[in-house]
């Protein structure tokens, strides 16, 4: 469920008409729904009512500082995976101890950065890493708290390029070799050992992988015990799918994931944490182009649109697939047309859907691409030299850009020419 529906023959976010927001910020441009990053986040709230837990929003999905706000407003800690990301986190508001750094490449530098301001855990992933972490919290005088994430060898059934659960993939530690690391790790200084950390992927629309994984944590988390370390918190990552297409089957629930979670490690007197990106931003926004050009090709008919893939590069990237819906509302039995829906950007890959079924369009019509509130803007680059598209926030019947597209001088002053030129 979101908030962007039609009301009036508009496409509204929330209360507001899409096409006021575009006569105000131009196009192309997201737009995000408060209402429906609450909506998502209670939902998980709800899943795991009665449980010791955090939810820690996953911040790769969309960290714009005024979603981050909201969200850490309502009581979400942050996942973070980068000394940039834990920076945001900081500024949003989020107090270090609701901070959890994953990510398989932390710097010396980001661990000193989190360590100087305040961190709930850090997710190792590897042995070396470990060292790293060690020799630095040890020459600061501090002690950092450690989870180690491990991977439990189990295929989570979704895009190759977001998998990250196989034992062939770069993340975490195999969990046959867990043990022996967990008692290196306790041997070193500086650390202390808080718990287990899991992820095995994104975007995923079966429950039976998380389950499998869950049920390996849980097995893990008694030999460790009995090994002699303390495991009082599971991190068991992220990953419920979205219904990007809405004619196809839904994922499975927030609470039957929860359901899921009760059953496998329910018993272990844990606290929980769990990392939720994409179902609590994808939904929650939409991108807005305008369309250019309707061109007749050999045999196509292309919709050439003002935003690209470097505005929203899933499909570029991941073959993804988004919604696309004219802002104004089509007639019911309205004709309707294949087009290949294409951006400005010189490349052929600049292509957001082939054949995709449409109400015939116009240049100067508006369009929305649903889904689009997670890794749409966070992955958007400036090639072509095409500036970052306007992102606004959107409550009830009001909006306010979140951040504002630069201008071309604004983009050019980021360069220096060297004075031998």
């Amino acid at each position: 469920m979101d908030h962007f529906n039609y009301k009036g023959g508009i496409l509204h976010a929330e209360d507001v008409p899409v096409p006021e927001i575009a006569a105000s910020v131009g196009t192309p441009f997201y737009a995000y729904s408060t209402a429906t990053l609450t909506r998502h986040f209670g939902l998980f709230t709800e899943a795991l009512a009665g449980m010791d837990h955090l939810i820690c929003y996953a911040v790769k999905a969309n960290s714009n500082l005024a979603v981050l706000k909201h969200l850490g407003d309502l009581g979400a800690g942050m996942d973070v995976v980068s000394g940039g990301e834990y920076a945001r986190a900081r500024a949003a508001g989020v107090p270090g101890d609701r901070i959890v750094f994953s990510g398989v490449g932390k710097t010396r530098a980001e661990m000193r950065m989190a360590l100087e301001g305040g961190i709930r855990q850090f997710n190792l992933e590897s042995e070396p890493e470990m060292l790293a972490l060690s020799e630095v919290a040890t020459a600061m005088g501090v002690t950092a708290p450690v989870t180690l994430r491990v991977n439990p060898d189990v295929d989570a059934r979704t895009h190759a390029k977001i998998a990250t659960g196989k034992s062939d993939n770069k993340f975490g530690i195999p969990i046959s070799r867990a043990r022996m690391a967990y008692a290196e790790t306790a041997a070193r200084p500086g650390l202390e050992i808080v718990g287990i950390d899991v992820h095995i992927g994104s975007q995923l629309t079966d429950l039976d992988p998380f389950r499998q994984a869950y049920s390996k944590l849980a097995d893990l988390t008694r030999q460790l015990r009995a090994d002699g370390h303390t495991i009082r918190r599971l991190d068991l990552g992220g990953g419920l799918g979205i219904p990007y297409e809405r004619s196809n089957t839904a994922p499975p629930l927030p609470i039957e994931y929860g359901q899921v979670i009760r059953e496998t490690v329910g018993d272990l007197g844990c606290e929980i944490e769990i990392e939720p990106g994409r179902l609590i931003a994808g939904n929650a926004g939409i991108m807005v182009s305008q369309v250019i050009y309707v061109k007749q090709g050999g045999e196509r008919k292309f919709l050439i649109v003002d935003s690209a893939m470097n505005d929203l590069v899933r499909p570029s990237m991941y073959e993804a697939h988004h919604d696309i819906v004219p802002v104004i509302e089509p007639a019911p039995g309205a004709e309707q047309e294949p087009y290949d829906i294409v951006g400005p950007v010189c490349e052929t890959g600049d292509t957001f859907a082939r054949g995709r079924s449409l109400p015939v369009l116009a240049a100067g019509d508006l369009v929305a691409f649903r889904s689009a509130g997670a890794y749409g803007a966070v992955m958007a680059s400036e090639y072509n030299s095409r500036p970052l598209i306007t992102e606004v926030l959107v409550k009830d019947d009001q909006f306010a850009v979140i951040r504002a597209r630069p201008t071309y001088e604004e983009m050019l002053a980021r360069d220096t020419i060297p004075s031998w030129l």
